[in-house]
């Protein structure tokens, strides 16, 4: 008797292996020059607002790159059956499925490639001109996330379906030219995250709210950084300098340890929550053309302290407030928002800490190429746990019980942009 869900098993399979097969050879196409070639052409056919700079550059693309792509899919698509047919026999025509859907892309490339009306608009959606709706895809490739492979960094962003790859590779985001500015940047870990934010090619801005320029040690040369001095609830005047950010880490804060004052209750809400907050709204403010919402980001240090005591309860209370801002901003952010959840690594906050601050600052980066939008270093294993389950059913409550934010952020920016201004000058 047959088992379906081993077919189906199967179907899916092949048609995952044929993604795997698109990809790999979109790889290859930027670095063997037999198909380097013939990849060129790919890139030469859009202008950054993806309108064609040619009709016949268009097609020609389609026949050097698009067609050759998918006959290899099909070539190793069919092989894939063969192998089913033989360690399988009784499943193996689940396998067609990924030559079917293999197909699929075959003969739209050939439509593509001969002119036919309208096939690029049905078929070729990830280059199809007009406004960006949404950040680039964590999982699905959709026009931002390619869009960035054209005109960000061509040795990045390879995917053409599904994001594995990228991820995997470390390639879903390419720090290489972005201007990342990081807040608490005197800080340990501040210092940490510049560093390897340099050496992954990064221009690094330390924002401080100490009148010492900060320099980095970086493999035994001492490297001055840019160094903005500002001071929490002076946000405002950080909008101008926001406008030339791509990339915006929020990683300042305070820790009162046992203390339990009125003010020690405000000054860590102020730091930890509210002024985060501020600087998060005033970046998302910057975001208004294509270009910004493919390639800015926020990243925001709420800490392990969202689900996990930290032995330190203003702490605790402040960042999960954060935690909670954040969860609910990034359903409507206009850009890609990441969370930084970070266990105890040893600083000046937390003389106590285990993990040594410069692989905290490694394995931030590190996973930030790998697209994780929830960036979880800690020694705690429940962590990667418990906060993912909290992550998911908090957001899932904020999108049941609160409207959906994009109408007013559209019709509040003008007004509030002005109102910055105003503080500015």
């Amino acid at each position: 008797m047959v088992n379906y869900w081993i077919v189906g098993a199967v179907a899916i399979a092949s048609v995952c292996w044929a993604e795997i097969i698109r990809d790999f050879y979109h790889v290859v196409s930027h670095y063997w020059a037999p198909l380097q070639k013939l990849h060129t052409w790919h890139h030469r056919v859009f202008r950054p607002n993806l309108t064609p700079v040619s009709e016949t550059i268009y097609k020609q693309a389609h026949w050097r790159h698009d067609v050759p792509e998918a006959a290899a899919m099909m070539v190793l698509g069919l092989l894939l059956w063969v192998v089913a047919y033989f360690g399988l026999p009784e499943y193996h025509w689940g396998a067609a499925a990924g030559c079917i859907y293999t197909l699929g892309f075959l003969l739209s490339a050939i439509a593509r490639a001969c002119g036919i009306k309208g096939a690029d608009e049905l078929t070729d959606i990830t280059h199809q001109p007009g406004d960006f709706l949404t950040p680039p895809g964590k999982w699905l490739v959709n026009k931002p996330y390619h869009w960035r492979h054209h005109f960000d960094n061509q040795n990045a962003y390879y995917c053409g379906t599904f994001t594995l790859i990228d991820k995997l590779m470390g390639t879903a985001l390419s720090l290489k030219g972005k201007t990342v500015a990081v807040t608490g940047a005197s800080g340990t870990l501040g210092r940490s995250l510049l560093k390897h934010l340099h050496k992954a090619g990064a221009k690094a801005i330390a924002l401080t709210s100490g009148n010492e320029e900060i320099t980095l040690d970086v493999d035994g040369e001492n490297l001055p950084v840019k160094t903005v001095t500002w001071q929490a609830g002076q946000e405002a005047d950080l909008a101008l300098f926001l406008e030339k950010i791509d990339i915006l880490v929020i990683n300042h804060g305070i820790n009162v340890h046992g203390e339990r004052t009125g003010e020690a209750i405000a000054n860590s809400y102020e730091i930890n929550t509210f002024s985060a907050w501020r600087l998060m709204e005033l970046f998302f403010l910057t975001v208004r053309t294509n270009e910004n919402i493919a390639c800015k980001e926020v990243w925001i240090n709420t800490s392990e302290a969202e689900v996990i005591p930290a032995v330190s309860p203003l702490y605790e209370l402040s960042k999960r407030a954060l935690g909670d801002l954040v969860t609910l901003r990034r359903l409507d952010a206009p850009c890609i928002v990441r969370k930084l959840i970070l266990g105890p690594f040893k600083s000046n906050l937390n003389p106590i800490g285990i993990m040594s601050p410069d692989w905290v600052a490694q394995q931030i980066v590190q996973q930030a190429k790998a697209d994780a939008r929830n960036i979880i270093v800690t020694i705690n294993p429940l962590t990667f746990i418990v906060f993912p389950v909290k992550e998911f059913f908090v957001s899932l409550y904020f999108q049941i019980f609160s409207r959906k934010a994009i109408p007013e952020i559209k019709a509040a920016v003008a007004s509030e942009k002005s109102s910055v201004e105003s503080k500015i000058n």
